[in-house]
């Protein structure tokens, strides 16, 4: 069989092309750990325990589904990533895909929902008067320009689209795929840009760009045609695109060809999947919202026999004759 078309992942993935048995999940899931993201995801779990346990030293409140929510989602990315799964990832397309749709789709809203940004606030201690503390700092990247450039609808559809077309249809995916750093900062990249793109839409943390409710709803609709088009695209490929693929090794018993097909059908159908749990998410989240303002104004209503409207109707009066 000729290994050239393996290219440059070839290198790395020899060792373990050697003879892989046939993919099974029992198989998949097997714990193989890649230090960088087994380091990186008990780093996490631990910082995020030692900020709920803070809060909680102190007397404050943290809920328990945030907490469940972040583990979950640091759990996703291990078993992406520190399993076999990670292994046949190298050489099996369809397996590849399950592993950027999880770690680009599934993780970041897990991981988001658990707050993190919130509870690092909270959990900071506020250095002196005139003084930067991890918190200033903190807070002071959340009001960047920087920030509000990276979290800007018109930046992440795009950047989440580009993911997808720019990586796979050129020879920049064999490339990375080459070697194992390449392959982490891949992964690292689908996380980064997952998180990015729903932060906002899900709304939890405080940041920079926090539009309503129906501008989130577009915004996580905007981005979803297009991966389902990519996942179409490459079902309905007559032949093997991605070099990296071709020759998977022969102890696999894989058709290069249909295991893409495989792959495509994973990343259409996976696609649908996030949006659902994050609409579902929002939906609530708009639900609870607009009860607390209503209780707000009522209680406010109540104590002031309806001051907010008085000051409002002047309001209008006021802009009325500037505007004159």
């Amino acid at each position: 069989m000729d290994h050239s078309g393996h290219g440059m992942s070839g290198m790395h993935g020899m060792h373990m092309d050697m003879d892989m048995p046939p993919f099974t999940l029992a198989r998949g899931l097997q714990f193989s750990g890649d230090p960088f993201f087994l380091i990186g995801c008990l780093l996490a779990l631990g910082l995020y325990g030692w900020g709920v346990v803070r809060l909680r030293r102190r007397g404050d409140q943290w809920p328990v589904v945030r907490t469940v929510a972040f583990a979950a989602g640091v759990l996703t990315v291990g078993v992406t990533m520190c399993t076999k799964l990670n292994d046949y990832g190298m050489v099996m397309f369809s397996v590849h895909m399950v592993q950027h749709m999880i770690i680009s789709m599934l993780s970041p809203i897990l991981l988001l929902l658990g707050a993190p940004v919130t509870l690092t606030l909270r959990a900071l201690p506020t250095a002196g008067r005139g003084r930067k503390g991890p918190r200033e700092l903190l807070v002071a990247l959340l009001h960047s320009r920087y920030m509000r450039v990276i979290t800007h609808p018109a930046f992440t559809i795009p950047l989440f689209i580009a993911s997808l077309y720019a990586l796979y249809f050129t020879p920049l995916f064999d490339l990375l795929m080459g070697s194992k750093v390449g392959h982490i900062a891949m992964m690292v990249h689908f996380l980064a840009v997952g998180l990015v793109f729903f932060w906002p839409i899900m709304g939890v943390d405080p940041g920079p760009h926090r539009p309503g409710y129906v501008m989130r709803i577009l915004e996580l609709f905007m981005g979803m045609p297009f991966h389902a088009f990519f996942g179409i695209a490459l079902m309905m490929a007559s032949q093997p695109m991605i070099k990296t693929f071709e020759h998977p090794p022969a102890s696999l018993g894989v058709d290069p060809l249909s295991d893409m097909h495989a792959g495509g059908a994973i990343a259409w159908a996976f696609s649908e999947i996030p949006s659902v749990l994050v609409l579902i998410a929002l939906v609530m989240q708009w639900y609870f919202s607009e009860q607390r303002q209503s209780r707000r104004k009522d209680r406010a209503a109540d104590r002031d026999g309806d001051q907010e409207l008085v000051a409002y109707n002047a309001y209008l009066a006021s802009l009325q004759g500037r505007g004159r």
